[in-house]
């Protein structure tokens, strides 16, 4: 079969009802976080030849306003919120069936991913691969997947948030808003020397909960266009207003060295981020949805969004896969060198092609962890066990517990 034939194959498989819009933003949003995972993390190698983390936002801090781009989360929780409610709608039995089925489609793939790594470890210990590149591994490995956690929590709140959208419409998200307002005011306030650090960990349900209870919110038809015109001005103007006078850290990622953080946990300025996002989102549905009526456009699309679990478990992994036997042969630029140049940024963009292709050879096996597994039997049951086993050990490993 050609690539046209594919192509319109999978254009006219797609039901007419097919909200491509939300489709695509959902694969907007997904590809930010391998493109920004690649682009602003690097290594180091030291003198025993082990990879650790590194980054050119240390370096280059006028790079920061890529990572406003790239961090899209905000829109990624906005048509979670917006799908949600429509299955939630539609859903055949009880709602705690209906959590469990996306809670077990939500964690088969972070099981797979963790459950292999785990087996992997002491195999690549075994091929000489230093302790330190392993612990370095398994954090990238781990980083990305607490946004499954948090997920599948807001996930769980989505019968309260219909019923707050239905009360109080796009507004129900305001008070997200204002609680991690509160928490910014005292951890970074005059009095943030008294306060506990643990105090910042209260604005991880909130500050995620905020875009997906907009989506909630819009897929009830309860934000209208003034409602989203309002959305990315004010969150436009807050997030300036936060840079500008309140002096946020720039950068939307974690900047190693740096005190404070903006994404672990989210500060207001990430909420400033995707009102600003989810506004224009919002905006441009209609558009985005014409656009993607044209085959060639919407079968990656389609593509992306079939393979969503599979990309954000294993992209860390592609570009492992490249790193770690580099750094056997010493310093290659733009992989296993310090991202403290220019040339270290053009060489990157060289190699993230490569880590393109390894993701998606990688894709072509990992994908079965998508799928459902054998539902009854010891045998299947064993198997879950096991994998749960080994995932557990991972987590103890990559977290430093061990």
């Amino acid at each position: 079969m050609s690539a046209r034939q594919l192509v319109s194959r999978i254009d006219a498989s797609t039901p007419a009802h097919r909200d491509r819009a939300v489709d695509g933003l959902r694969a907007l949003a997904l590809m930010a976080v391998p493109t920004g995972h690649w682009l602003l993390g690097g290594f180091t190698l030291d003198d025993d030849g082990a990879l650790h983390n590194a980054s050119p936002l240390s370096t280059f801090a006028a790079l920061s306003p890529m990572s406003w781009v790239l961090q899209m989360l905000g829109i990624f929780f906005l048509v979670g919120g917006y799908a949600s409610v429509l299955s939630y709608h539609r859903r055949p039995s009880t709602t705690g069936a209906w959590l469990r089925g996306r809670t077990v489609r939500l964690g088969r793939p972070v099981l797979g991913v963790t459950a292999v790594w785990a087996l992997m470890i002491p195999v690549l210990y075994a091929l000489g691969v230093p302790e330190d590149t392993l612990r370095t591994g398994a954090t990238l490995v781990i980083q990305p997947l607490w946004f499954v956690g948090v997920y599948v929590v807001v996930t769980a709140l989505t019968p309260y948030c219909v019923r707050l959208a239905g009360r109080l419409g796009g507004w129900a998200a305001a008070p997200l808003i204002a609680s991690v307002a509160a928490v910014d005011l005292l951890r970074y306030g005059p009095y943030a020397d008294a306060v506990p650090s643990w105090l910042s960990l209260l604005n991880i349900l909130p500050g995620w909960l905020f875009a997906y209870q907009l989506g909630v919110s819009w897929g009830e038809g309860r934000v209208s266009r003034r409602g989203a015109r309002l959305l990315l001005v004010g969150g436009t103007a807050l997030f300036a207003v936060l840079l500008l006078v309140f002096h946020y850290p720039a950068s939307m990622v974690g900047v190693p060295g740096e005190a404070r953080t903006n994404s672990h946990p989210p500060s207001l300025l990430v909420l400033a981020l995707a009102s600003a996002q989810s506004g224009a989102a919002i905006l441009l549905h209609g558009r985005i949805g014409r656009a993607l009526r044209r085959p060639a456009l919407w079968a990656p699309v389609v593509v992306i969004n079939l393979s969503a679990m599979t990309i954000l478990c294993w992209h860390q992994t592609a570009m492992l896969a490249a790193a770690v036997p580099a750094s056997f042969a010493g310093a290659l630029p733009g992989l296993t060198t310090t991202p403290d140049s220019a040339g270290w940024i053009l060489a990157r963009l060289a190699w993230m092609p490569l880590f393109a292709v390894l993701l998606v050879l990688i894709t072509r096996y990992a994908r079965r962890f998508e799928t459902p597994g054998e539902k009854d039997g010891r045998t299947g049951n064993a198997r879950r066990a096991v994998a749960a086993l080994l995932a557990a050990g991972f987590a103890v490993f990559a977290l430093g517990l061990a």
